[in-house]
């Protein structure tokens, strides 16, 4: 497992980064260069089920592990799912999960610090690199209209 880091300075209050990051419109807007079309199911309150999802309806099932709101948001990755099921214990999965995604929003000079961090399988984490800076430069543009 790969832990990566991505940082990016908003000029914008962490209340509009927040807002703007977990909205599942804007969420749908800022995560293209994942996934054009992507979007969550769930909640973001701590201890509930979260799946974020290709428009074919497949991908990740997680659950929020702590969320400080404006401050932190903890993401524990459990697992696939795929034709409308979870799957949290194939050899598949239980080789990486849990892992967890990380954000933390800090203030800085009248705008907000945003650090992600991030387990990645060694496989994915080329591809991952290459694509968050591309989803953050979205989110600033969406935070900073």
């Amino acid at each position: 497992m790969k832990h990566l880091t991505f940082n990016i300075t908003i000029h914008a209050p962490r209340e509009v980064v927040w807002s703007t990051m977990l909205d599942p419109q804007s969420y749908r807007e800022w995560t293209k260069p994942f996934m054009e079309g992507s979007y969550f199911e769930g909640s973001w309150d701590e201890g509930c089920t979260i799946r974020f999802l290709a428009p074919n309806g497949e991908g990740m099932v997680a659950m929020i592990a702590r969320n400080e709101p404006h401050a932190f948001i903890s993401i524990k990755h459990l697992g696939f799912t795929a034709n409308g099921k979870d799957d949290t214990t194939s050899d598949a999965v239980t080789a990486w999960a849990p892992a967890y995604e990380n954000y933390r929003f800090e203030a800085v000079g009248g705008g907000t610090q945003l650090t992600i961090e991030q387990d990645m399988q060694e496989e994915h984490a080329a591809m991952i690199e290459a694509v968050w800076p591309k989803a953050l430069a979205a989110l600033k543009a969406l935070c900073e209209k």
